[in-house]
This record gives structure tokens, sequence and C-alpha cells, in this order.
């Protein structure tokens, strides 16, 4: 979503962002799905500050509040645990001054097998 996140001396990553109606699910709710893919979104760029490049194993997220299309919210994401090849990594969804949906996050570093080539095509989604 091209968020322009920025590295904080904790070592988590925050990106402030204007909510967009064009977004939404519910009338003036964003969609639930679009909230799950900027958690990710921000938990991978936490990992990119960090220098490391991983996927999503797993995901999982809580929605606490609804998140409305419009106004103002943020994101932030921190790494928790590192296990080589692992990453546990959180992240939550700020607005109006309170969470409003949190994720947590397993990411594989280096899945070689994930890019490999097959006849000209690369596998993976």
């Amino acid at each position: 979503m091209k968020l322009p996140f920025l590295f904080c001396k904790d070592g988590s990553v925050k990106a402030r962002f204007s909510c967009a109606p064009a977004l939404q699910g519910y009338h003036g709710f964003l969609h639930g799905g679009v909230i799950a893919a900027m958690l990710d979104g921000a938990m991978t760029n936490c990992l990119f500050a960090h220098w490391k490049t991983a996927v999503t194993a797993s995901l999982n997220v809580r929605f606490l509040f609804p998140v409305k299309a419009k106004g103002k919210a943020a994101l932030r994401a921190q790494i928790k645990r590192i296990n080589p090849p692992l990453y546990l990594v959180e992240s939550e969804l700020i607005q109006n001054g309170r969470t409003v949906a949190r994720a947590s996050g397993k990411f594989m570093e280096k899945p070689e097998k994930f890019f490999q080539k097959t006849k000209g095509k690369t596998t993976g989604s």
C-alpha cells in the first residue's frame, strides 16, 4: 500500500496515513481484508528495516473495534522473537488513540524453494 514507514529507536517501525473510503467493506468502515493486509505489510516492513527478507508463514489478526473509513490512523510493528529462519513479529493499527486491530505473524526468512523457477515460471503466490 506504499505507506511511509519510519524506523524508530526501539527497533519498531511506524506509519501514519489517512483512511480511504474506497477501502471500506461495510459503509463507513475499512474492510477486514484491507486491515489484515495493512498489519501484515507493517510487519514485513519491520523486517525490511532490519535487513531481513521473509514471507508470511502464519498470520493471526484480532479485530478489536471497527476502523472508520474516514480520518487518520497509524500502524506500528516490532520484532518480538528471532529464531532463524523464523521471526515472530507483532503489529497494531491505532485510530483516535486506541488500538483497533492487532496481529502477530511468523515469517520465514529466505524461503528459496518458494521463489525457485520452474520452466521459466516462478512458483509461489
